[in-house]
């Protein structure tokens, strides 16, 4: 109250043109920063102009100016040229994990693969998505019966499909939790390359980020309340204000997690863990009781963060980097596409794999209060810069043009794909004015 507040203008540049946007206030990152973020509900064809102001001055680099069409997310209208593209959203030339997991296959041989992996991953077991994108159409058979989230790596190629022209590639998505191909470049035969949301120091699998992080990015300001943008202006109380004990919450599904709510209630000056929900081990509700599920910005109250693997990596890892809390992380063999880029005791502090030495680093931690808070910082700096919705986008790409690049033989349709179709745009008005070559719809 009495504070000056922000206020976001955006419209079309040409007075002639007219489309719904929604822009809510600025978030607040707490250290001089401000998100601002918008929604459009249509299209443009001039361009779009965005101001930002407080009281009435204009702040930062404002007005922005964004000349040439803008079109809003479910306008089908790719960039015909992946390189205009790439140099547009500003994408790394490199992905250090990409670039990792490609050494071990030079060349990808779709023969071998539509014979073995159809056959490895059976209908019982399997959670296996045959994909092809052909003519930027995307097309898909499912392996086996655990595949309903192929609704999130749908989503995602839809979406990446509008935006740019991406490359005729065909290939195996891993939709279930863990990484499936185990054997090493040297095994005869070697490994194949599926394609999954978490990789782990025994396996070969070529990692996309997750379901999860996508999945956030997708619906910002739409049907999810626990994004990766709103996070970073709702991470509680500032850094002195905040409850001196590490926080954990979660489901039952590793025995570590188990062992950390004992530790919490032996040492509860140090730590505060609960179970919200038993399924792996419901015969130690009685034991160690259920706690209450508790609003995720509600963990930032805490200054301490305690980070356990579930069936895979803890995908909950990159919202708590976010935060402004120092995140203590357990040792783990799995990890997500991001990973690469974080270093212990830099970004977060680690953990033993049995989480024997936690107490002692929340105890380190109270004692190096500058130290804690400038780790919190770093890590949160670094997940800002690698978690960026368009660093997704860009990933995604690379990740389906180095696979393409490798392609032995051509992709195809199969017999059992069905065509995944682009979404009904009848809300929102939509033509394409990017130059496109002409060529018959499928």
């Amino acid at each position: 109250p009495g504070r000056t507040q922000f206020k976001v203008v955006i419209k079309a540049l040409s007075p002639k043109e007219v489309t719904r946007i929604y822009a809510p206030r600025p978030l607040d990152r707490n250290d001089g920063t401000f998100l601002m973020r918008y929604r459009m509900y249509g299209s443009v064809t001039k361009g779009l102009k965005i101001e930002i102001l407080y009281g009435d001055q204009h702040v930062a680099q404002s007005p922005y100016i964004l000349k040439e069409p803008v079109y809003h997310e479910y306008c089908d209208c790719p960039e015909e040229d992946p390189e205009v593209w790439q140099d547009m959203m500003s994408c790394p030339s490199q992905e250090p994990q990409i670039t990792e997991d490609f050494i071990s296959f030079p060349t990808v041989d779709l023969q071998r693969m539509l014979k073995e992996i159809p056959a490895k991953f059976s209908q019982t077991r399997g959670a296996i998505v045959h994909y092809t994108i052909l003519d930027n159409h995307i097309y898909r058979r499912s392996l086996g019966k655990y595949t309903d989230f192929k609704m999130f790596s749908d989503e995602m190629f839809l979406s990446l499909a509008r935006k740019v022209r991406l490359p005729d590639v065909e290939f195996y998505l891993n939709v279930g939790d863990w990484p499936v191909e185990h054997r090493k470049a040297n095994d005869t035969p070697g490994p194949i390359p599926v394609i999954s949301w978490c990789g782990s120091v025994d396996s070969r699998d070529i990692i996309l980020p997750t379901y999860d992080v996508t999945h956030s990015t997708l619906e910002t300001l739409r049907g999810v309340t626990n994004d990766l943008l709103s996070i970073q202006g709702n991470t509680g109380p500032s850094w002195e204000n905040k409850t001196e004990r590490a926080l954990f919450r979660g489901r039952d599904s590793r025995e570590e997690r188990l062992h950390l709510v004992k530790l919490s209630k032996e040492n509860p000056e140090l730590l505060d863990a609960g179970i919200t929900g038993y399924f792996f081990f419901r015969e130690k509700e009685k034991e160690l009781g259920k706690a209450q599920l508790m609003g995720f910005f509600d963990f930032f109250k805490y200054k301490y963060q305690v980070n356990v693997d579930g069936t895979v990596a803890a995908y909950r890892f990159p919202y708590l980097l976010l935060g402004d809390s120092l995140v203590l992380k357990q040792d783990s063999q799995y990890y997500e596409h991001f990973y690469i880029g974080l270093k212990p005791w830099k970004h977060y502090v680690p953990v033993n794999r049995n989480l024997e030495d936690l107490l002692e680093k929340i105890k380190w931690a109270k004692e190096n209060d500058e130290e804690a808070r400038r780790i919190a910082k770093e890590g949160q700096l670094m997940a800002r810069e690698l978690l960026q919705p368009h660093r997704f986008y860009c990933y995604y790409y690379k990740v389906l043009q180095k696979y393409a690049e490798r392609q032995a033989s051509k992709p195809e349709i199969r017999d059992g794909m069905e065509l995944v179709p682009q979404p009904d745009d009848r809300d929102s008005v939509c033509s394409c004015h990017r130059k496109k070559p002409l060529r018959e719809d499928l």
